[in-house]
């Protein structure tokens, strides 16, 4: 489920009521308190998991005015060992007239949540249960544990009044029976959901039909073909007007459906046409980037609710208005929250760090003026504080799994830092799109993709996580600098802002040097501990005015300290007789490394800090660039015992 955060969006649209507010956040009405849910016992929660859940039929009475329900609700599941009743969860004010096993009345019991119902099932059955309930669900008052995982409303905006349901993370239960657990997607899922026939219901799949039933009533069948989440089963009801078109993404078999259920009044769709119709255009941009749409033999779209933000329920997001970052992360959580869902709810940054991202990603794409001060916003969020991990160590409190500053923030943060240490745009994209393979129609943990991403990028992350995802806080750089004509040394130091957590930040970080009369050089120094010295022969005259720009593309959460000339910094001792030489230099692409004993991992930069080539030299042999551009470039020359050496090239 979605904030809207405040430090993101700048809403250009026309709408001005409450649900278009950017301050509002996922649960509004929790905030100032610590909600803990879920409301199972460890006993029971284990009971839950002797079944595995196969299919959600739900075919249930609803209005577009009020929460009371009623109807039935099925759950095929198989026995995981040998079942004499299954556990699930329903709502005590949601009373139930009849379970039936199979077809056949079947005993059942409830103690508050927990409802077991009698199966006597042997290890690897299937059995079938179906549910006959109704009743008013709770809200936010009758329920303190939680409420409105359905709610009734009227738009301040538009006037509409609107029911719709909102699960994530522990309300699923609180409208249909069901099984709360992450790791257990049922197989697919359908919904008839009867409505007023001034109304329509939207829901996961694809439309089968509508059946007029009489007496004033209308059927809508949808029916979901995929592995779904118990959150992400959802309805919206209201008086909707069908605005639908399709897409057809490069190297998509066939046109994929886009289907929006948009209030019913002359003024909302001409407003937010125009943003509804970008949608397609970042099908296309995500279909390029993290893969084929996961549901595009179903559809994707969107259910109007007086909701501030949105929820990225499968298929068909609920969402409050139209506006380009929330339409885009919305979106992203198709491939991320829904294809590959968190493992648990303390890797919630498997959801929100990669939906989050995805803003950045259609800004980058599509809106490029716009895209460094949405990441600098981001930064400046997360360093409002000075601590916090990505991870969420207490996962039943939902302020902190959905922390704008850290789930969402420093979550879509250390993402662009990992794309800016993998320094290779085509790998990285690759290596999404390969985790969506790999882990399609299931779930996984921030361990998960670290593995993935690894062994993928051939790239050790094991300090990154350590320090930026399971770690707290942010560094903090200050860099001094000496010249000896065209040579320089620079000492990088850096402090963190949780020093008892995280006392060290071992991501590389660029630096971009003013010089004269050679152009600006941005040089990527790779860091092992809070004080480094690098030496660059033959680099150039550094000009005197903002002489070093720290992390100048803002890929690294950071602060800056000082950038300072220090005479005390030695070069006499640095340049020793067996430093590196570039014989000649400059050159024409083809040149030796002089005092090198040994073989060398090479890496070569251009100034923007991308490798462009690697190669391994050996001893007495010449390297040969000449397939590169005429220009500058930064060699990194790997040494044993991991050092590292710097040095400038002029082709």
């Amino acid at each position: 489920m979605k904030l809207v955060l405040p430090i993101l969006f700048f809403l250009s649209i026309k709408s001005f009521a409450q649900e278009n507010s950017p301050t509002c956040s996922k649960r509004d009405r929790f905030k100032n308190q610590q909600l803990k849910s879920n409301t199972l016992t460890v006993s029971q929660i284990a009971q839950t998991e002797k079944y595995d859940v196969h299919f959600y039929g739900l075919d249930l009475n609803m209005t577009n005015t009020s929460t009371y329900l009623s109807g039935t609700v099925r759950i095929d599941a198989r026995a995981k060992v040998n079942l004499d009743s299954a556990l699930f969860e329903l709502y005590p004010t949601l009373l139930i007239s009849e379970i039936r096993l199979n077809g056949t009345p079947t005993q059942f019991s409830r103690a508050e949540t927990a409802v077991k119902a009698y199966t006597n099932a042997n290890s690897g059955q299937l059995f079938s249960l179906e549910i006959d309930y109704s009743g008013n669900p709770p809200t936010a008052q009758t329920n303190p544990l939680g409420g409105s995982g359905i709610t009734a409303g009227s738009s301040p905006s538009w006037g509409n009044k609107v029911v719709w349901t909102l699960s994530e993370p522990f309300s699923a239960m609180e409208w249909f029976p069901c099984k709360q657990s992450l790791t257990d997607k049922a197989d697919s899922s359908f919904f008839s959901i009867t409505v007023p026939d001034t109304c329509k219901a939207g829901s996961n799949g694809i439309l089968s039909s509508i059946e007029t039933l009489g007496n004033g009533f209308l059927k809508f069948n949808w029916e979901h073909r995929h592995p779904i989440d118990y959150y992400l089963i959802s309805a919206a009801v209201a008086k909707y007007v069908d605005y639908s078109f399709y897409v057809t993404p490069a190297g998509a078999p066939n046109p994929i459906l886009v289907q929006n259920y948009i209030y019913n009044n002359p003024q909302t769709l001409p407003n937010f046409i125009d943003e509804i119709n970008e949608t397609g255009d970042f099908i296309e941009l995500f279909y390029d980037k993290f893969g084929p749409y996961p549901f595009e033999d179903e559809k994707y779209g969107h259910c109007m609710a007086p909701i501030s933000g949105g929820m990225e329920h499968q298929t068909m997001t609920t969402q409050g208005f139209f506006e380009k970052t929330l339409t885009a992360h919305e979106l992203g959580h198709q491939w991320w929250g829904n294809n590959v869902t968190c493992a648990s709810w303390a890797d919630i940054w498997m959801n929100e760090g990669f939906a989050s991202y995805s803003e950045y990603i259609m800004l980058e794409d599509l809106y490029p003026s716009e895209k460094a001060q949405h990441m600098l916003d981001v930064h400046e969020n997360v360093k409002s504080q000075i601590g916090g991990s990505v991870w969420v160590l207490d996962s039943l409190n939902e302020n902190r799994i959905f922390s704008g500053r850290l789930t969402y923030n420093k979550g879509s943060a250390i993402i662009h830092t990992l794309r800016f240490l993998i320094n290779n745009d085509e790998l990285f994209y690759d290596g999404l799109s390969a985790f969506q393979v790999a882990f399609k129609d299931s779930t996984a943990r921030g361990v998960d993709f670290k593995n993935f991403m690894s062994t993928y990028c051939n790239l050790n992350l094991d300090n990154f996580f350590d320090e930026w995802y399971f770690g707290e806080g942010y560094p903090t750089y200050s860099v001094k600098w000496n010249q000896d004509e065209n040579d320089i040394v620079v000492q990088i130091n850096h402090t963190a802002s949780k020093p008892a957590v995280t006392p060290t930040f071992t991501n590389s970080i660029e630096i971009k040097f003013n010089r004269t009369p050679m152009p600006d050089t941005i040089v990527r120094f790779p860091i092992s501990s809070n004080q480094e010295t690098f030496y660059l022969s033959n680099f150039g005259t550094l000009s005197t005015n903002a002489t070093a720009i720290i992390d100048p593309n803002n890929w690294v959460i950071n602060n800056v300290g000082t950038v300072t000339q220090d005479n005390s910094l030695n070069l006499d001792n640095l340049a020793q007789s067996d430093e590196p030489i570039i014989v000649p230099n400059p050159n024409s692409g083809i040149f030796t490394i002089k005092n090198l004993n040994s073989k060398a991992e090479i890496n070569v930069y251009d100034l923007f800090g991308k490798i462009v080539k690697s190669l391994e030299f050996e001893p007495n042999t010449y390297i040969d660039l000449s397939q590169l551009k005429k220009g500058n470039y930064l060699l990194e020359i790997l040494l044993p015992e991991n050092q590292k050496r710097l040095k400038i090239i002029q082709l």
